[in-house]
């Protein structure tokens, strides 16, 4: 998962957490097992273990062997899609891929972000520890514990189902570096297999369930279902100049000040408030949340766009849904010899861009702003344009009614993430896609992600779990009604 998610996750809209969980609807009394390796497991026991395989993106073919046994060990239909480290992903299926039933994808990733800094972790981050009701581990919540989530609901779903003949397929995919976003992965399975997958809908990463809105007169959940996520445009810019190479005299003229200057004519300008459909949208369901003036301009964010622009534009997390962003992530000249000029210099631009915005018109406006037809633009990587999920379907509606019977009081908003996962590949192919955690996480687990001491509480497996467990069934109601009809 992005940093960004997590960051989207922490802040947004001024959101903070409090120390008390607010799951309370249909949690099960008798904790569901699974049988592996001729052993009884529970979810957190299963977790544990897969935590411990160490999956760092490019290696993940332990990790994914493991899942798999585990998958089909307990009655899944297993359909490989890539076998090697940096792409090893398979597909486990209530039924095999070949009866052709629309498919329900819960997708998760099995890759992980390196554990740095390990003598600053309580825990070895690859223990997998249970301790005081949490279990500690990279991976524990990205992506490993939604995997886990995921896969016990599909098992327990299946379980309760057992001899019904059911009108679509449930699959869980498991596919390699998302955190990396190289070229397996999820693209080379929607590239090579998505007619073999026969994909109805997807279900991935996304932000998790936030609560206490400062200023907001509420105390329950928000939770945010993302229809569609900004584009990445990675630029690398190369700048080359033969001058004088002796620190003690300096040229008019040379490659690090060159680059310092269009990189700050670049970075210097204030990007473009910007409405679309999905910002406005967030805004005005917002509205609901607050009374008197606050709610009156949310409500008509168009009338208030200078007011709501002001106080946008001083939350970097909450503003990167009103704009396109660049930001500067590396800088590297050639020599590191202090009194030593030196003649190359490259930069890095990640830049994100909004989901209407063209990346070829961006790219030109860099390139002008730059000032300097001497520095080279070589783009990494570009996005394909992304396509907006729908709201009014099954889908949504069965999640979001799933979340508000799990957290009951719970407020159910559709939005656009400020940076992109897997979940957009199969957007971008006008597949009906949808990113959300239906858990609740605390500050100060949002603040372990991607860094030292990731953990998570237990207790949110099998809050997670039920909740998917429900939007299953809520489709399969759904999907009963119009065979009746």
């Amino acid at each position: 998962m992005n940093k960004v998610i997590k960051l989207f996750s922490l802040v947004f809209l001024f959101l903070i957490l409090p120390e008390s969980s607010h799951a309370s609807g249909n949690l099960d009394s008798d904790e569901f097992l699974i049988t592996f390796r001729g052993v009884s497991m529970t979810m957190v026991e299963v977790l544990s273990q897969y935590v411990q395989i160490k999956s760092e993106s490019g290696n993940e073919k332990e990790a994914g062997e493991w899942l798999k046994e585990l998958c089909q060990e307990n009655g899944l239909y297993i359909h490989q899609m890539g076998s090697k480290d940096g792409n090893y992903n398979f597909s486990a299926s209530i039924y095999p891929l070949s009866n052709r039933l629309p498919n329900i994808i819960f997708l998760n990733h099995i890759d992980i972000v390196p554990a740095k800094q390990i003598e600053k972790w309580t825990h070895n981050p690859y223990s997998g520890i249970v301790e005081n009701n949490e279990l500690w581990g990279r991976g524990s919540y990205d992506n490993k514990g939604n995997a886990i989530m995921q896969l016990f609901s599909i098992l327990e779903f299946q379980k309760r189902n057992k001899g019904n003949t059911l009108p679509f397929n449930l699959t869980f995919l498991a596919v390699s570096c998302e955190e990396s976003q190289t070229e397996g992965g999820v693209r080379y399975v929607v590239e090579n297999y998505l007619d073999v997958l026969n994909v109805e809908a997807v279900i991935g990463e996304g932000a998790s369930g936030m609560i206490d809105v400062i200023e907001a007169p509420i105390s329950n959940p928000v939770f945010c279902i993302s229809l569609n996520h900004k584009k990445a445009l990675w630029l690398k810019l190369e700048l080359e100049t033969n001058t004088i190479g002796h620190g003690s005299v300096s040229p008019n003229e040379y490659a690090n000040k060159e680059m310092n200057e269009a990189l700050y004519r670049i970075l210097n300008k204030k990007q473009k408030f910007v409405y679309n459909d999905l910002n406005i949208g967030l805004l005005k369901q917002m509205s609901s949340l607050y009374s008197g003036t606050k709610r009156t301009a949310l409500k008509h964010p168009r009338l208030f766009k200078p007011f709501l622009t002001s106080k946008i534009r001083k939350q970097p997390e909450l503003f990167a849904l009103f704009s396109n962003t660049i930001t500067l992530t590396s800088i590297e000249s050639s020599s590191h010899i202090i009194n030593s000029i030196p003649s190359k210099v490259t930069a890095l631009l990640d830049c994100r861009l909004l989901p209407e915005q063209s990346a070829e018109e961006f790219l030109s406006e860099i390139k002008a702003r730059l000032g300097n037809d001497k520095i080279k633009v070589n783009v990494i990587h570009s996005m394909p344009s992304m396509v907006t999920a729908e709201k009014e379907n099954m889908y949504y509606r069965s999640m979001a009614q799933a979340i508000q019977e799990m957290y009951p009081g719970s407020h159910v908003f559709s939005t656009m993430l400020p940076n992109f996962n897997d979940v957009g590949v199969f957007r971008a192919k006008g597949i009906p896609a949808y990113g959300v955690i239906p858990v609740v996480l605390k500050k100060k687990y949002l603040e372990s992600l991607h860094n030292v001491n990731e953990r998570i509480p237990i207790e949110i497996l099998n809050e997670g779990k039920s909740t998917y467990i429900k939007f299953v069934e809520l489709l399969l109601q759904e999907q009963r009604l119009i065979v009746k009809e």
